[in-house]
């Protein structure tokens, strides 16, 4: 509940930073009709705040995976679909020389491993 309460709180935050620059739009456009304005206003303030709802409302802005057919699960060895974590907050093997790729078990083993150490304590 404590979650949803600042997700909540958040948004509300985020919606107030909206007006002023819908308001801008708006002024921008007053030549435009009312209406027209309005709609213009709405999809430049949606173009940019899309990214920071979907922060607020997912926690992150984007998980990256790699997938592999026929490769050696580095965990246990089963030759199989391979999967590796690329990219998510506070996890970063972009550069990485050398890529670990897991079956599919042994993927979802070792990213609850990565989540349960970004936890705070």
């Amino acid at each position: 509940m404590k979650k949803f309460i600042m997700k909540y709180v958040l948004y509300l935050v985020r919606w107030q930073l909206s007006t002023p620059i819908l308001a801008v739009c708006v002024v921008w456009l007053k030549d435009w009709p009312t209406t027209w304005s309005t709609a213009m206003a709405n999809l430049i303030g949606g173009l940019g705040f899309f990214w920071i709802d979907k922060l607020i409302f997912t926690g992150k802005l984007r998980e990256e995976w790699e997938i592999r057919e026929n490769v050696l699960c580095c965990d246990c060895g089963k030759q199989s679909r391979g999967y590796r974590l690329v990219f998510k907050k506070g996890y970063d093997k972009r550069d990485d020389p050398k890529p670990e790729f897991r079956c599919e078990a042994c993927s979802i083993t070792k990213k609850q491993q990565i989540d349960a150490a970004m936890q705070p304590a």
